[in-house]
């Protein structure tokens, strides 16, 4: 059933998706609950389905809701088509969905605006103007993003919406950049000249690296437009960052009376009146980190399972040369260490299984496409990398004492180095779990407000966010 309305999505047969939910009046909302990530509401928006996309949401709005992996909205795909009947569409049902950001930390005006959907951009901007000052994870506006994509017909689009808010014209990305920093670097003439004619952006600004745009432009590599680009700068009254200190303010109005004061004082960098979201990107990261841990667990103990301490039999040992039963019989590719050392040899393929089992589940999790975006989630996958780890940790100790001679010398330093070891690594995953514990005590208490905000004990932003 759920392939066929997948297919009737792809298609945009709206008979099919009646005839569907006539044979199954609850298919729509399995497809919510039963974990799938692309839904026919985002299949049907991509290809551009008007009609089927209508029935779909008069039959289910909840869909409009539904993120896919990349955390993409049904409206993140149309906008980035170009569908713009869909997207009027989509707000109709949901309006919120237009300030949902994706894994990139982009809306759909956002992503309208990077693929140059000149009509989508228009109309979003119609329907939600506060959502031009939306930034993405790299505190990029929507200027920032027509600069750097070298989209020149939104920016002349934006113009008027943009011209309401100075602040928005000469806001820094996280790099300090503006986006006549931008501009510059990449040689856009047009943008530049737009900028500077129409937006009358900071021509001084200083990013991170104290350098402004007529230092950009001096840095980097020459061609024929740097030139032309020169001569705008400079009748804008751009200068050196070197230069900056030498011009005095009274000098700069006397020559340039469009230019403030403020353009030789280096701007604050903790000011952010804009609607910025929190970093959402946490869970990602600790996917990825978790992806690559896991993998090299499971191939650890999948080559460690194949390739157990000792070896194996390279012979069959049965009967001797008269044909008589032999006292210790083997049979070749089986393992040395399960004849010689039965218990050692289980305990060591205990231990080694719950590490491989362990490994893989997290894999299996993590490339499964389920949305598990929750921090609890997260924090189940990694307390099973814990355990494969320390199954890890237990089977290295048993390689290391099976493969190592048996004199009373050997041995005795053998004992003394795996009771430190063990003792460091126990006392080691004991900090850690206290740690946390500690971690969601204090999150425990501020949430049902034992604690005041302040009284609150001074945490990293990113702590926040994981508990």
């Amino acid at each position: 059933m759920e392939r066929k309305l997948s297919e009737a999505a792809v298609q945009g047969n709206v008979e099919s998706l009646l005839q569907l939910v006539q044979q199954d009046p609850l298919i729509l909302d399995k497809i919510i609950v039963s974990c799938v990530s692309e839904t026919p509401l985002h299949t049907a928006s991509l290809v551009g389905h008007l009609n089927f996309v209508k029935q779909l949401l008069s039959l289910k709005p909840e869909l409009a809701a539904e993120l896919d992996s990349s955390c993409c909205s049904a409206l993140h795909l149309a906008a980035a088509k170009g569908h713009v009947e869909l997207v009027k569409e989509l707000l109709k049902i949901d309006s919120e969905m237009g300030s949902v950001r994706n894994l990139e930390g982009r809306t759909a005006l956002h992503v309208a605006v990077v693929k140059g959907r000149v009509q989508v951009v228009a109309e979003l901007v119609r329907l939600m103007p506060e959502l031009t000052r939306a930034l993405t994870d790299r505190d990029e506006t929507v200027l920032h993003l027509c600069v750097k994509y070298n989209r020149l017909e939104v920016l002349k689009l934006l113009a008027e919406e943009i011209r309401k808010d100075g602040e928005l014209v000469n806001w820094r990305d996280s790099d300090g950049n503006t986006s006549l920093h931008i501009a510059v670097a990449k040689k856009q003439s047009e943008i530049i000249n737009h900028l500077l004619t129409i937006y009358q952006v900071e021509v001084n600004a200083l990013n991170k690296n104290c350098t402004t745009a007529l230092d950009i432009l001096t840095q980097s590599p020459r061609d024929l437009r740097d030139m032309d680009i020169d001569n705008c700068l400079r009748k804008a009254g751009a200068f050196g960052g070197k230069d900056l200190h030498l011009v005095t303010d009274d000098t700069l109005q006397d020559k340039l009376p469009q230019i403030t004061k403020r353009l030789s004082s280096k701007p604050s960098s903790t000011k952010k009146p804009l609607a910025k979201h929190k970093h959402t990107d946490w869970l990602g990261r600790k996917r990825s980190a978790l992806m690559v841990v896991a993998s090299l667990l499971a191939t650890v103990a999948f080559q460690a399972g194949l390739t157990p301490p000792g070896g194996v039999w390279q012979d069959d040992y049965v009967t001797d040369e008269n044909g008589n039963a032999v006292l210790e019989p083997h049979i070749a590719g089986t393992s040395v260490m399960a004849y010689k050392e039965h218990k050692a040899y289980g305990v060591f393929m205990i231990l080694n299984t719950i590490a491989f089992l362990s490994s893989l589940s997290i894999i299996l999790i993590l490339v499964s496409g389920l949305p598990l975006r929750r921090r609890r989630w997260m924090w189940f996958q990694m307390i099973t990398v814990w355990i494969a780890i320390t199954a890890q940790v237990g089977t290295y100790f048993i390689t290391l004492r099976h493969m190592s001679p048996r004199s009373a010398a050997v041995q005795s330093t053998l004992k003394e180095v795996t009771e430190i070891s063990v003792l460091t690594w126990t006392s080691l995953m004991g900090v850690v779990f206290i740690g946390n514990i500690v971690r969601m005590n204090l999150w425990i208490l501020r949430r049902y407000g034992y604690i005041k905000e302040k009284e609150r004990v001074p945490l990293a932003e990113e702590d926040d966010e994981e508990l």
